[in-house]
């Protein structure tokens, strides 16, 4: 099995870490942000209902779904640039050694 430098993992992980942090503020934005800023944003509409009651009834949701799209896109990336990618490690599942 290939061996992976300890610079290249940590360089990898600190990576994935911060898109971690970056998922995280703006799920908590959206969660916990709108429902604070809910008085300023009654003013607004977004398909005929009030913005702080859209996002809490449906935006929320659409966002976490474009969240977990955008991860998946993000991370398949970050796998290919790191060399871990699928095509990289299609023999890891018949216990054949990596040739790299």
């Amino acid at each position: 099995m290939k061996k992976v430098d300890k610079q290249v993992a940590e360089a990898y992980f600190r990576k994935r870490v911060r898109l971690m942090i970056g998922y995280l503020i703006v799920w908590a934005l959206v969660s916990f942000g709108v429902v604070a800023l809910a008085e300023p944003l009654s003013g607004f509409t977004f398909n005929g209902m009030p913005f702080h009651y859209f996002m809490g009834a449906q935006g929320s949701i659409l966002t976490f779904i474009v969240l977990l799209f955008v991860n998946a896109v993000v991370t398949d990336r970050i796998d290919k640039e790191f060399g871990i990618d699928e095509k990289a490690n299609e023999g890891l599942h018949t216990g054949k050694p990596l040739d790299h």
